[in-house]
């Protein structure tokens, strides 16, 4: 049943498409935006976690570049979202200095800062062998980005060979949709990819994927270092991991909904006194999925729901005390947030469809069913916002707007073009000529010489296209504000706003969208 770490991954790897790094900082990308929602699980106490929401957005395509943005704050708190595309490695990440940040060269550096969004958007966005590092640091959500290959021996090295590591007084972190590889154990140069220690609490991993390592992550450093807990892990695929998935030392953790596939010597292993509340997980194809391992200082679990298909049990002796082949409760442990509990039976499928970066940030309902999240609009930026429905976030109206269609007779450009289509027929009146981008998301504007103001759009799709368009945003192009988001075609309201160029930006879709017009109203 043991399958060798190492070298898993290189093939797919060396295939990975790579941008090419500017440098740029800039505001508003033309590239899709990532849709986001609210934090889930222990990152929603302790005040919350909504990262840089109503702080302004800028673009980066390099390492640099993401530490000018954190060093370009008015203050290490001012609220900030950084989107994030290409490929970000040690020849493009630079320590950048500054009074609002704290950075190093090869490694991004989040050091005593706060209310900061790194999110992946466009055609992806990858750290190779560059781990990111958040110390002394609070309300931070990092989302839709690959990290890779991280060492902490050989070369280059990077965050002592974590993926994503935190240190030394951390709270509230939301790391969801992020996919962390590597290509090997300790032996092979690598350690943890999702590690936290001494003071870390109120952190949450969501809907991500962590492939191919010796060690899956760790709370707490060592057996005296009990000043970690309150993490929730779901949704999350856990597969070819030797060990720790977590090593809990100490503190609370809640899992559920994960699924666990190839844990080739243990899974979640509690100890030193660490209570882990492990929900409708499915653990496949392992071993000592659950227990105390390599110490006599116990750890306890409270365990309902779960599916254990093809796991097997070493006996119990010494230091190695594995829960099953019948695990039972030996403690209780009360969760302070709401939650929604797929079947254990379905988080397989679940998980495939949901798990790790690019993967149009899908939720699950709770059902058994993938979900694309609406996001909920903020007046200035494109930030994660609740779980639950927001009454301010638009939906298509099931009427034609009354009054003139402004977009007549004005210009239009966009983000990119599909063959055969042109960002002018969104404008000309005539519903069988379409814009499309050249993949499944892009943006497409209306724009005049003059501020005119406009309160209304109707975006309406191509004959045969419709249902295309997923999620969306209305974007003020002069300033970058996000007028509006939300879901589908039709009809599209927001506060009356003077502008010269307005955005409609596609984030997910359900196939190529064909927007035959694009139509503004004042009123």
């Amino acid at each position: 049943m043991r399958r060798p770490v190492a070298l898993r991954l290189h093939a797919a790897l060396a295939t990975m498409a790579v941008a090419a790094a500017t440098g740029a900082v800039l505001s508003l990308p033309e590239a899709a935006s990532a849709a986001t929602a609210g934090a889930t699980g222990y990152a929603t106490q302790n005040g919350g976690t909504t990262g840089g929401a109503g702080g302004q957005t800028v673009r980066a395509t390099t390492g640099t570049a993401i530490h000018a943005a954190l060093c370009g704050r008015a203050s290490s708190s001012t609220p900030i979202t950084i989107e994030v595309e290409g490929t970000i490695d040690h020849g493009n990440t630079s320590k950048v200095s500054g009074e609002s940040c704290s950075t190093a060269d090869g490694v991004i550096e989040l050091k005593q800062i706060s209310n900061v969004t790194i999110v992946g958007v466009g055609s992806g966005a990858v750290f190779d062998q560059v781990g990111i590092h958040i110390r002394e640091s609070s309300n931070i959500i990092i989302q839709n980005v690959t990290v890779r290959n991280v060492k902490k021996s050989g070369s280059p090295t990077s965050n002592g060979g974590d993926a994503i590591g935190m240190e030394s007084n951390v709270r509230n972190v939301w790391v969801d949709h992020v996919s962390l590889e590597a290509s090997g154990g300790e032996s092979e140069g690598f350690d943890g990819l999702f590690d936290m220690k001494d003071n870390t609490q109120y952190v949450t991993l969501s809907y991500s994927t962590l492939r191919n390592s010796g060690r899956g992550g760790l709370i707490g450093s060592s057996e005296s270092d009990l000043s970690n807990g309150y993490v929730t892990f779901h949704h999350n695929l856990y597969e070819n991991i030797d060990s720790r998935a977590p090593l809990l030392r100490g503190g609370i953790a809640h899992m559920y909904n994960n699924h666990y596939v190839s844990l080739n010597e243990s899974g979640i292993n509690s100890r030193a006194g660490a209570r882990a509340k492990v929900d409708n997980n499915y653990f496949e194809d392992s071993k000592d999925v659950l227990g105390t391992f390599y110490t006599d200082a116990a750890g306890y679990w409270q365990v309902s729901g779960n599916v254990f298909d093809n796991v097997t049990w070493s006996a119990r002796s010494g230091d190695n005390n594995p829960a099953g082949p019948d695990p039972q409760s030996n403690t209780t442990v009360g969760i302070p947030y709401s939650y929604r509990l797929d079947a254990a039976s379905c988080v397989p499928a679940v998980v495939s469809q949901t798990a790790g970066a690019n993967k149009g940030l899908r939720v699950s309902d709770g059902n058994c069913s993938p979900q694309t999240p609406t996001p909920t609009p903020s007046a200035s930026t494109s930030q994660p916002s609740t779980p639950t429905p927001d009454p301010t976030t638009s939906t298509p109206a099931p009427t034609q707007p009354g009054g003139t269609n402004l977009s007549i007779g004005a210009g239009a450009d966009g983000s990119s073009k599909a063959d055969g289509t042109s960002y002018g027929n969104v404008r000309d009146g005539d519903m069988s000529t379409y814009w499309s981008p050249a993949g499944s998301t892009g943006s497409v504007s209306v724009k005049w010489g003059s501020a005119t103001t406009v309160s209304k759009i109707n975006i309406r799709e191509a004959a045969g296209a419709t249902g295309r368009i997923g999620s969306w945003r209305v974007v003020n192009a002069d300033t970058g504000a996000v007028l509006t988001s939300g879901s589908g075609a039709g009809v599209i309201t927001f506060p009356s706003t003077s502008l010269r160029k307005i955005t409609f930006e596609i984030t997910s879709s359900n196939g190529t969208p064909r927007v035959a017009e694009f139509e503004t109203y004042a009123g």
